[in-house]
């Protein structure tokens, strides 16, 4: 029993660890899966640590998926500053990883350079996360040699057949040669996604398209817990439905308060006889 409760403890004290880059690169020689989380504010980073996830990734959608806009691309630094800090101060174990804003890409190697600086030094990322990093290695490589680990997106066309294969493993082994620390494969398939996971030694995550035969997943975490306002009506399976229970939660809190009934947390005051 004594035996039994030490191995409980040691398995605590590993979880509580800080994840290191190191550490991803152990867990994918061991075989271990790396599980991966999107995550915008500082509640949901909480909520996530503690669950124990690997890395906590501040995605660029966050535009798009929490606060209504339409255009993808018009995110920038200092806003993916603001949301990497608020995650961070929410952080003690996992690895947080910042997406790199579009625009920087398009001003080119000096630009990208400068915004991956701040989203570390301002915004307090541990890696930096790079989209079409198949078309930009030099970037990989920049970033890389500021010290800054890199989180490298590649993906397969979503109508591309399995024998682009080849061409992929290429793709991933150049990021891995270019200096990234983990890959991002979207849509990698149950052919393509093992050849790259045994073509590289470094860690192969995927969110979309991703499966199984990958060493880690990756996923929205208002997605898993069906935190959007779509999830009312939609008949995607998730893990939880937090916008349902949302809605109910509010709907009663509005009778409580309709009625002239007490509301649930609030201070307790006895009516004026």
């Amino acid at each position: 029993m004594a035996r039994s409760l030490r191995k409980r403890r040691s398995h605590q004290e590993k979880i509580m660890e800080k994840v290191t880059i190191s550490s991803l690169h152990e867990m994918k020689r061991d075989g271990r899966k790396i599980v991966g989380v999107v995550a915008w504010d500082f509640q949901i980073a909480q909520i996530a640590d503690r669950a124990g996830v690997e890395i906590i990734s501040v995605g660029d959608s966050v535009g798009v998926n929490l606060w209504g806009r339409t255009d993808p691309l018009e995110i920038t630094t200092d806003e993916m500053i603001v949301v990497c800090r608020a995650v961070c101060l929410g952080t003690n174990r996992a690895i947080v990883s910042c997406d790199l804003p579009h625009r920087p890409l398009q001003d080119g190697i000096d630009s990208v350079v400068r915004s991956a600086s701040r989203l570390v030094e301002e915004g307090g990322a541990d890696m930096v996360k790079l989209d079409e990093a198949a078309d930009s290695p030099d970037a990989v490589t920049a970033i890389a040699r500021r010290g800054i680990p890199v989180f490298a997106q590649f993906e397969k066309s979503r109508h591309a057949a399995e024998n682009m294969t080849s061409k992929l493993v290429a793709e991933a082994k150049r990021l891995e040669a270019a200096g990234a620390s983990v890959l991002d494969f979207k849509h990698s398939g149950p052919e393509a996604g093992p050849a790259v996971v045994s073509a590289v030694s470094i860690p192969v995550i995927g969110g979309m398209g991703g499966g199984p035969w990958l060493d880690g997943r990756i996923r929205l975490a208002h997605a898993a817990i069906g935190y959007a306002a779509s999830t009312l009506d939609s008949r995607t399976e998730s893990y939880a439905n937090v916008a349902q229970i949302t809605l109910d939660a509010l709907t009663a809190y509005a009778g409580d308060v309709r009625a002239a009934r007490q509301i649930k947390g609030g201070i307790s005051v006895k009516p004026v006889s």
